[in-house]
This record gives C-alpha cells, sequence and structure tokens, in this order.
C-alpha cells in the first residue's frame, strides 16, 4: 500500500480551486451515507441538500473531477465515492502523528472516523517524561525526543499539533525539519512555515465568537422589532468585540487560498 510519503493528491496540478477541494469532504460524507443505504443513484438537487451548498455550485465543482451525471438518472453513488476518495487521496494509507496528548490530542487519538477516512495514526507524540509508555486509545505514547525518528521510521507527512499556544512553533518547526509537509494545527497561534508547507488550523474559540456575534446582532433585531420592550438595541463593547472577532476571521478566510503562514480557512473535521 502507498504511502503519504512519496504520493501527493493531484488536485492543484489538474487547477482544481481550492474552494471546490475543501467542499469534496461534504460530498463524499454525505455520499458516505447513501452508500451505507444502499442508494445507487442520487440527483445534484438531494445530493447538494444533503452536503449543504446549492446545486449549481455543487455541479461546477464535479466538472472540475470529470464527472456530469446522466440525465434524468443523476450520479452512481459508489463511483462518485471512488472519484472524490481518489481526488482527496483517501484511497492510499495516510500516516498522521498527533504532538500533544493533553485532553485534546487524546481525544483526537480516540476519534474513531480516521481509519475509515483513510488516515492512520502513527505515533501519538507528547514532551512530558511521565506520558511516555502509557497508552492512549491502544497507542504508547511516545516522548517527544524522539519526533524525528518517530517521523522518518514511519514516513509520515501530515502532522497534528494539538499543544499549548507557547508551544506550537518550535514543534512546527521540527516537524517540518522531520520532513512534515502538512499540518493541522488546534493550537491557538498562528504557525509560521515555509512555502511548500500547507497548514489548516481550527479554532474553536473563534467558530464561537462568531456564534456570539450572531447572536447579539439577532438579539438587537428583535429589540428592534418589538416596540413594547424597553430592552436597547445590542451595543457596547461587547458587541464590538464581537464584531472585530468577525471581522477578524473574515479577513482571514479572504485569504485561505495562501500557503506559507496559515491560510486559516475551516478545516473540515468528517463527522
Amino acid at each position: 500500500m502507498a504511502t503519504g510519503r512519496t504520493h501527493r493528491p493531484a488536485t492543484r496540478s489538474r487547477g482544481i480551486p481550492e474552494a471546490t477541494v475543501a467542499r469534496l469532504p461534504l460530498y463524499l460524507r454525505a455520499l458516505t451515507g447513501l452508500s451505507e443505504r444502499s442508494v445507487p443513484t442520487v440527483s445534484s438537487e438531494e445530493l447538494a441538500a444533503a452536503a449543504g451548498v446549492n446545486s449549481a455550485k455543487l455541479r461546477k465543482d464535479f466538472s472540475y473531477l470529470g464527472s456530469y451525471g446522466t440525465r434524468g438518472v443523476g450520479y452512481d453513488v459508489e463511483y462518485l465515492v471512488y472519484q472524490i476518495s481518489r481526488e482527496l487521496g483517501l484511497t492510499q494509507d495516510w500516516p498522521v502523528v498527533i504532538v500533544g496528548i493533553g485532553n485534546l490530542g487524546a481525544a483526537l487519538a480516540n476519534y474513531g472516523g480516521f481509519a475509515s477516512r483513510g488516515f492512520r495514526v502513527a505515533a501519538l507524540i507528547d514532551a512530558d517524561p511521565a506520558m511516555a509508555g502509557k497508552p492512549v486509545a491502544g497507542i504508547p505514547v511516545q516522548h517527544s525526543d524522539d519526533l524525528e525518528k518517530i517521523i522518518s521510521d514511519n514516513g509520515v507527512s501530515i502532522g497534528v499539533i494539538a499543544t499549548p499556544a507557547g508551544a506550537a512553533q518550535p514543534v512546527c518547526e521540527r516537524l517540518v525539519a522531520a520532513g512534515v509537509t502538512s499540518i493541522l494545527n488546534f493550537a491557538p497561534t498562528v504557525l509560521s512555515v515555509p512555502e511548500g508547507v500547507d497548514v489548516r488550523k481550527v479554532d474553536l474559540s473563534i467558530e464561537l465568537q462568531i456564534l456570539a456575534f450572531h447572536e447579539q446582532r439577532k438579539a438587537g433585531e428583535g429589540a428592534l422589532a418589538d416596540p413594547d420592550t424597553d430592552a436597547p438595541p445590542v451595543r457596547g463593547a461587547a458587541h464590538a468585540a464581537a464584531a472585530a472577532a468577525a471581522h477578524t476571521v473574515s479577513a482571514r478566510t479572504a485569504h485561505a487560498d495562501r500557503k506559507g503562514p496559515d491560510g486559516d480557512m475551516p478545516a473540515v473535521m468528517p463527522a
């Protein structure tokens, strides 16, 4: 079986837009659900609704894959599962290391969806000597002193960082120096990486701040719509802070196509 070290997905060479690549896992998740229910075909409208996009966007995305469906029949579910899996590089084995085995790292190690989607947790790494040798999800934790050897021995090209913010950049630099070229960052900090290294960032606090912004906006609109309420529209420092957070995320998302320092486009985690 091929490993992630020597094989890379062909999406860039084929000119598939990053926005389309970001939606492919959504289609794959919806298609996998249909496949598990033995549904043979699906229309673009049905699949778009299941994936949470509009059907015109879905048909455009699939055109990049060379898949156009059959009029009056729709798309072959099994073939699309294979086609998207191949495009995402999921028809091969991708060994992954998780660095930082605290609560979050342990939860990631115990996540059962990695193996079924083409990812194998090859090693768990932590800087705490007391953690060395302790099994988490059936995998013994290894000390960070051995990080470079672990990556080399397992042919790892994808690393997951779940460390505290202060440790994330040094860990990132060691991963990159050891040959890792893709990083999923859960640490609440922006990582600086060289050209050719892809970083996807998952920041739950930012997502919650965006939701808080929308909740305040809805509360404010409700107050304006009800003439009998004594509550003024939501204003003040909290509103400004939430708006600033949303503006920051919006600005980062606008630059999500960049490589190098975090693209900050939210990573898609399969359910």
